[in-house]
C-alpha cells in the first residue's frame, strides 16, 4: 500500500483570525476558502508540502450533531481541549522566536520533554493546541 496524509481537520470559530494565524504567524499558504461568514472551510498548508493540508472547518457543522454535542464542542474549544496538531521543524528555537514575534499565544516555550522530543506549544485563535517538535 502507498498511503499518505493528505488533509487533517481542525475547528475554527473565527475564520479571519484563523487565516491570520496560519498564514501570517506560521507562514502557511491559503489553498482554498469556501463558504461565507463563519461557515467557511479553509485549507492551509506549508508551501513546500503541496500534498499535505490542514482543513480549518466550522465545528459541528454536520447536521447529525445534536445541540448538546454542539455545546460540548464549544465548551471544549473554549478550554483548548478539542483540537490539536503536531508540526515539526529543523530549527525549533528560530521558529519559536519567529512565531512569538508574530504574536502567537505561547503555551510552552521550547523544552526537552522526558519522552525524548524537544518541542514548544502554541494555541491558535480557536483554542487548538499547536505543538512544534524539533526534528533531529
Amino acid at each position: 500500500m502507498d498511503i499518505s496524509i493528505h488533509i487533517t481537520a481542525l475547528p475554527h470559530d473565527d475564520p479571519e483570525a484563523s487565516v491570520a494565524f496560519y498564514r501570517d504567524v506560521l507562514g502557511f499558504e491559503v489553498r482554498s476558502d469556501v463558504g461565507r461568514d463563519k461557515m467557511r472551510w479553509i485549507t492551509v498548508g506549508p508551501a513546500n508540502q503541496p500534498g499535505t493540508s490542514i482543513l480549518l472547518a466550522p465545528p459541528a457543522a454536520d447536521p447529525g450533531v445534536t445541540d448538546d454535542e454542539r455545546r460540548t464542542i464549544t465548551e471544549m474549544m473554549a478550554k483548548g481541549t478539542y483540537g490539536w496538531i503536531l508540526l515539526a521543524t529543523q530549527d525549533l528555537d528560530g521558529t519559536f522566536e519567529q512565531v512569538q514575534a508574530r504574536g502567537a499565544e505561547v503555551v510552552q516555550e521550547p523544552i526537552e520533554q522526558p519522552y525524548g522530543v524537544r518541542d514548544c506549544a502554541l494555541r491558535d485563535p480557536a483554542g487548538n493546541m499547536v505543538r512544534i517538535q524539533e526534528l533531529r
